[in-house]
């Protein structure tokens, strides 16, 4: 999966969020994208380093810390 699928699919995604609002405006759309993005990304990057936060945050290109406090925030560890 290249770089650009994953933003056809994000697109695809937001196009379906504005069809089924039908026609009510959005509020604290980036926070939401945000949000729903981030954890799944967690979680997958989390799974293929196999636990191992220092990895996972090398990855990601964040501080290992941060990565904590995102794991954190979205109750992803205890």
């Amino acid at each position: 999966m290249t770089k650009k699928h994953i933003e056809e699919c994000i697109r695809d995604s937001l196009e379906t969020y504005f069809r089924d609002l039908r026609g009510t405006e959005p509020s604290a759309m980036y926070e939401m994208m945000q949000r729903v993005v981030e954890r799944p990304l967690l979680e997958v990057v989390m799974k293929h380093a196999e636990g191992n936060q220092s990895r996972a945050a090398e990855w990601l290109g964040i501080n290992r810390n941060t990565l904590r406090r995102k794991l954190l925030d979205h109750r992803l560890v205890k």
